[in-house]
This record gives C-alpha cells, structure tokens and sequence, in this order.
C-alpha cells in the first residue's frame, strides 16, 4: 500500500445515508456487547490463573490502553470517516489487491466466527434452561457436558436456537435490534456479574483466590505472562473482526471516539476481572486453587463450575445467573459478528437488510452445523489434529485476525495517514492520546501482532505453550 495521506483529507468522504447508533451511550453499549463475551468470562480467568494472577492482570490493563486503545481508534476513526464496514473502507484508499485483501480479511473473519461462537452460544442457552428445570446437581455430572455435545440432535437443536435469537435482533436494525439489545442485556449483565462474585468471594476459602487475582506478584512473573495478556486483550476488545468498522460506521461525528473507546475498554476489562472473581476464588474455595482445574479451558464453564455450583447452598439460583449472563454475553458478541456480515453485504452486494441477514443465517447454518456434529456424526473428522470447531477457532483466531490487525497498520501507516486519523478523532475529541498513538501504532503494534501470530501458531504445533 503505498502512501495516499495527502490524497485524502477527513472531510473529503462522501455523504451517504447510513443508519446511526442514537449516540455515545448506544455506540459504548453496543461496542461493548461486541467485546464482552465468551472470551471474558471463561477465557481471562483460565488464563489470568494460569500466568500469575495479579502481575498478568497488570500487563493486561497496561496494553489494554495502549495497544487495545491504539487499535481500536484506528478501526473506529477509518469506519466513520469513510461510512462504510471493512471492505469498502479499505477500498476507499485504493483498489490494489492488497487494499482489497485487507478488506476482505478483515470481512470474512466474522462470517467464520460467528457459525462457530454459535454452538458455543448454544451450548450455554442449553445450560441456562437445565438450570431452570432441573437441579444443580443433575447437572453438575461429567457425563452431562459429553452426553450433550454427542448427542447430534440436541446439540443441533440449541444451536438453532441460538442462531435465531442472533438473526431476529439482526432484523431489527441497528436502533432497534443492535442498540435497544446492548441496551438491555449489558446493563443486566453487570448486575449478574457483581452478583455472583460477591457470592463466589464470600465462600470459605475464597479469598485467597481474590488475593491471588487481585496482588501482582513478581515471582508469578514469566515472557509467557506477556504473550498470554497480550493474546487476550487482542480477541477480547473484537480488534480485527471487522466490528470497529462497522459500528464506527454508525458512529455520529459528534460522539467522542477517544472518550467512548476508553469506556468500552474498562466496561470490557471490568467485565473480564469480574468474571476472574467470579471463577478464581470459587475454584480456590471447592478445589484448593488446583492448577489442573484452573486451567481446564472451556470445560472450566461447563464442568468444573457446575460442579462447584451443586456444592453451594443456592447453586440452582446461582447457577440460572451464571448462565444467564454468559447467554447474554455471548448473544451481544454474536449479534455484532452477525451484524459486521449482514453490513458487509449490504455495502458491497447492494443487498437489503432482509436479504443479507438470511444469507448470514444461512452461513451460520451450514458451517455452524459442522463444527455442531463435530462431536457426534464428524466426530472422527480431524483437520490438523483438530476437531472442526477447533480448527476454525485456530483459523480465525490464531492466523486471520494477526494478519487482519496488520493490514490496519499497513492501511494507517502507508495509506490513509496517521494524520486523517488524527483528523477525524479531532472532530469530536482534544486527541490526548495522540503521541502514544502515533508510537504505536508505527513501531509497538507491529511487533506485537508478529508475536502473536507466531507464538499461536508454534502453540498449536506444541514448540511453545501458551
């Protein structure tokens, strides 16, 4: 990409009609329902106990506001400048095949994602329901997870449920699907979340999880406790998904980027150390803090925490709002992959909302459904090892979305200009950040997507741990 930064100018984009988040507090809402979800609740407080607690938690918060933040502007500011979701802003810079590739990168990762996060989302509406009508400890059984999954038809049958609350608030529009969900969901998800954490910390034994969570400790300290944050705060503020595009497309110029991003990433980042106060002290109280347990992955949510769920007192309840919050964290996450996609085609495709929004259907169906009977029917299929959900996890994820975050850099750097970035945040905000900004998004950004991308890769073939 060669450099254009004097060919373009902040005010020089077309006028185009365009639906609009109704202001700051829908964009922050709504932004942030892309951020928090399943990556916070069970993925930070695995990793978080994995990697030293308090002193990853610190490395954490640190390159949330400077590495998250720079990223996060630079995808915001481009999508509202140019008005439109990924493809079409990379295209207003060029046509070349590799502003055509950065677009495109950055468009079909949420396609890939969302069939996937889907029977995720599945899994846990089914969960949610058990709660509801059974007791926690019938659900609390190893057999109960496993029996599930392979079971071809339920697992199905959760997913599709799943996949059409997804599309039902697609149908609405971005006021009154998008916005008016985040607007609901996330405010009720906050109070869940404070909940059962209080409840989580408060059990015998517990505290010692939240000292471990809370108290940077040097001697937890390793290069690994760097990559992991680093990993983390990567996929949990949706950088590179084509998300920041979109919505920042719906952003009014009168909404305050810089303030608004900031909101996002401690509503993200205070969301993710509740979920940490939710998992680590419970986890310390029932199992003694076992590093085995803590570092179960996914089955730390559907096994290991209904387990400790059937020992509390009030397990069913707390169970039914465990499960509820991670639903609608889940469902705010999807909803904005969903809606990345549906935007996608209408910009590109000249497509109604309508029609866009089925053929998004249609994609979570077909590929959701493999990675669904990836348990049952496919089970025997392995690509690279891996299960099908695996796989696209690690697609996605792991290669896609490094190589999605550089090709901004490159769009930023030898392209638009960090300087219509600067513009355009300035229509509406003093830019403090600016200096940082410009720092990282040259010379640290880099550096830190190329460690991502190969230490995730040599995780997956087992040279290094992560």
């Amino acid at each position: 990409m060669k450099n254009s930064s004097n060919e373009v100018s902040a005010g020089s984009a077309p006028a185009q009609k365009r639906s609009n988040f109704s202001g700051k507090l829908g964009y922050v809402l709504a932004t942030a329902g892309s951020a928090v979800g399943l990556g916070n609740i069970w993925r930070f407080p695995y990793l978080a106990a994995k990697y030293g607690g308090g002193i990853f938690l610190v490395i954490y918060l640190i390159l949330a506001v400077t590495f998250g933040y720079t990223m996060m502007t630079s995808e915001e500011a481009l999508g509202r400048f140019t008005r439109k979701s990924p493809v079409g802003a990379f295209a207003r810079f060029g046509h070349s095949f590799g502003f055509k590739f950065g677009g495109w990168i950055n468009a079909v990762i949420p396609m890939l994602i969302v069939p996937y996060y889907s029977v995720i989302g599945g899994w846990v509406t089914k969960y949610l329901v058990s709660y509801f009508v059974h007791s926690a400890q019938s659900v609390s059984g190893n057999s109960y997870f496993t029996s599930f999954i392979s079971n071809a038809g339920s697992a199905e049958l959760w997913f599709i449920v799943f996949c059409a609350i997804v599309v039902l608030t697609i149908l609405g529009g971005v006021k009154n699907g998008v916005e008016r969900v985040s607007k609901i969901m996330m405010p009720v998800l906050v109070v869940l979340a404070v909940i059962v954490a209080i409840y989580s910390m408060t059990r015998p034994g517990a505290l010692a999880g939240v000292k471990y969570l809370l108290i940077p400790n040097m001697k937890h300290f390793s290069i690994m406790t760097i990559v992991a944050a680093m990993g983390q705060m990567f996929y949990s503020l949706s950088i590179a998904m084509g998300i920041l595009y979109t919505y920042g497309s719906y952003m009014k110029k009168d909404v305050n980027v810089e303030t608004a991003t900031y909101q996002v990433v401690a509503f993200d980042s205070g969301i993710a150390i509740l979920a940490g106060l939710m998992v680590i002290p419970a986890v310390f109280s029932f199992y003694g803090g076992k590093p085995s347990v803590l570092n179960a992955g996914p089955s730390l949510m559907f096994i290991t925490l209904p387990k400790v769920f059937a020992t509390m007192g009030l397990g069913r309840v707390v169970g039914v709002m465990f499960f509820l919050l991670v639903l609608f964290a889940a469902a705010t996450s999807a909803i904005s992959l969903a809606e990345t996609s549906v935007s996608t085609f209408e910009d590109e495709l000249g497509w109604s909302r309508a029609r866009a929004t089925v053929m998004i259907f249609v994609i979570m169906i077909v590929l959701g459904s493999l990675s669904s009977l990836g348990y049952s029917l496919l089970d025997s299929v392995r690509i690279l090892g891996m299960q099908i959900l695996d796989f696209f996890d690690f697609l996605t994820n792991s290669v896609m979305m490094p190589i999605a975050a550089m090709a901004t850099c490159l769009l930023v750097i030898r392209a638009a200009g960090t300087k219509l970035i600067e513009q355009e945040v300035t229509l509406s905000s003093k830019f403090f950040m600016r200096k940082m900004y410009n720092v990282v998004i040259r010379f640290i950004a880099p550096i830190f997507l190329a460690i991502i991308l190969i230490s995730s890769i040599l995780n997956v073939f087992g040279i290094v741990t992560i």
